[in-house]
């Protein structure tokens, strides 16, 4: 199994399959275990084997490069080093690694965002799919907003709960109450989201588009807006709102868009709704490889 050297050193592991034009998609490409992880995940509307979804989907047509950035980052955090530049790196050693010189790229939520940071950087992307993460309008303060808000939650976790400013509730959150959702990740596991967003918050998106030359796709369910409660900051992270009010202009701008009625952020990333609005956009964009 072939792997990349990331910024920091370290490596990933990348899984190929299929055979067709190259495909980055930094998902873990394992069928999940059963189990209270993967029953939580389904509770909140997540599928625990989306990657292995999305590779099986994939595969078939193109030559598809599946590596675990989220799953390696959460096992290996880059707390200060997270950086846009860092990003886009590790993504172009990941293909390295693979053996694709020009290759597409596939991501959902931040990993969209990524994809978007790595097609600035770089001439080598023959396709650009962002599903959930608007490509004009992105919520970078909010997100910013959210990942200081975690990081601060993170820290009060580890003193003692009297000196808390908010104490961890003891009820468990209902799925799509993420007012009230405990952070279990850890402070350097926080930190570099910190890191991410603090980092784009000169980034100017509608500017950056001239320099985006790859054919590309958005894609956001219509109900795509979470609300955060006030240990938030009461954050409101909209998804939807800049592609639904922007859509011509991204249109204009090159972007082919699908909006997926009455989708929220944890349904449009499933693989029954992604694989069907990215498999014939891709056919029709990457041509097959001359035998």
């Amino acid at each position: 199994m072939p792997s990349a050297t990331l910024h920091d050193g370290r490596t990933i592991e990348i899984e190929i399959h299929g055979d067709g034009p190259a495909v980055l998609v930094p998902v873990n490409p394992e069928p999940a275990d059963e189990g209270p992880k993967a029953e939580e995940m389904r509770k909140w509307g997540a599928d625990p084997s989306l990657g292995h979804s999305l590779v099986t989907g994939l595969r078939d047509g193109f030559r598809t490069i599946a590596f675990d950035y989220e799953g390696h980052i959460l096992s290996v955090p880059k707390a200060d080093t997270l950086t846009p530049d860092a990003v886009a790196h590790d993504l172009l050693a990941v293909a390295d690694a693979a053996g694709a010189g020009d290759f597409a790229y596939y991501g959902y939520s931040w990993l969209a965002m990524a994809g978007m940071q790595l097609a600035i950087r770089t001439d080598r992307l023959t396709a650009l799919v962002m599903g959930g993460f608007p490509p004009v309008g992105g919520p970078y303060e909010a997100m910013l907003k959210v990942t200081a808000a975690t990081h601060r939650m993170a820290v009060e976790a580890r003193t003692p709960p009297s000196t808390q400013r908010n104490p961890p509730s003891t009820q468990p959150a209902e799925a799509g109450d993420w007012s009230n959702v405990t952070v279990s990740m850890s402070q350097d596991q926080t930190r570099q989201f910190v890191t991410l967003y603090q980092a784009l918050q000169r980034f100017d998106d509608r500017a950056a588009q001239s320099r985006i030359t790859c054919p590309r796709l958005c894609f956001a369910g219509s109900a795509d807006r979470i609300d955060y409660g006030p240990k938030w900051g009461d954050v409101q992270v909209n998804i939807a709102g800049p592609i639904l009010e922007r859509r011509a202009e991204l249109e204009r701008l090159g972007w082919d868009v699908r909006v997926l009625d009455g989708l929220d952020h944890m349904r449009a990333m499933q693989a029954d709704q992604v694989l069907p609005v990215i498999l014939p956009w891709l056919t029709s964009e990457l041509p097959p490889l001359a035998s």
